[in-house]
């Protein structure tokens, strides 16, 4: 994946370099033999001291924040620590769901292989969700998810447990979603297959905001990627009720 760094940069000041991330792509280096980099070693040729403030899963698109020397790494992390960072997700799941700041207030264990987690009354630890529908589409919704806590596959098991699961998640019950559900009168093409409208997990961190190093506050917005603009175009053209 051919990235020129500067063209994703949505913010940066002295402190902190916040970028777009692009899907398929992870945050840190994988410890898998099958490396293919990491938006972490490229921001490192771009700036050598750089360090990732947190992360996202690596089919996860949006925003994402460096810091650029010790003392703002710290500062960013005091503020997840305290949870005065706001994450807003955007996701396609399932379903039609009028979420009202709906807050789901479930425990999450990891499982043993570290790739998939689940819910636990018992043996979790506290993850909370806030989700809010911003469009509803004939069999689907687009949610605004808010995570609370920072766990692992929070908003997809979450999302997951209020029976809307997100677009091609199969890990927690999401399907791929196809033009043809859509589109009444959709012809293909002889002898060819149809291509899912999203190749990957249909979630998009869309908007981060802290407080600087002065105290001000900030909010940076990633806009959708290309994959996630056609999924949602397409959904506004034929997926109105």
């Amino acid at each position: 994946m051919k990235i020129n760094f500067p063209d994703i940069i949505l913010f940066e000041n002295d402190d902190f370099l916040l970028v777009s991330k692009p899907p398929h792509l992870a945050t840190l280096d994988e410890r898998t033999a099958d490396r293919g980099g990491s938006l972490l070693r490229i921001a490192k040729e771009y700036l050598p001291d750089a360090q990732a403030a947190h992360r996202l899963d690596k089919e996860t698109s949006g925003v994402l924040a460096f810091a650029k020397h010790p003392a703002a790494y710290r500062h960013l992390s005091m503020q997840f620590e305290h949870r005065e960072v706001t994450k807003r997700y955007h996701a396609v799941a399932h379903g039609i769901h009028d979420l009202d700041s709906i807050s789901v207030y479930l425990p999450i264990l990891p499982l043993k292989n570290g790739t998939a987690v689940k819910i636990d009354r018992a043996a979790g630890k506290i993850a909370e969700t806030i989700f809010n529908t911003l469009k509803v589409y004939r069999g689907y919704t687009l949610v605004e998810c808010i995570p609370v806590t920072g766990r692992m596959h929070q908003i997809r098991i979450h999302l997951s447990c209020l029976k809307a699961p997100i677009v091609n998640d199969p890990q927690y019950g999401g399907e791929p979603i196809f033009l043809s559900t859509l589109k009444r009168k959709f012809n293909l093409k002889k002898d060819t297959e149809e291509q899912p409208l999203i190749q990957r997990v249909a979630l998009h961190a869309h908007s981060l905001s802290f407080f600087l190093m002065d105290g001000s506050p900030l909010r940076v917005e990633a806009p959708y990627p290309k994959d996630f603009e056609v999924l949602v175009k397409q959904l506004d053209k034929f997926g109105r009720s």
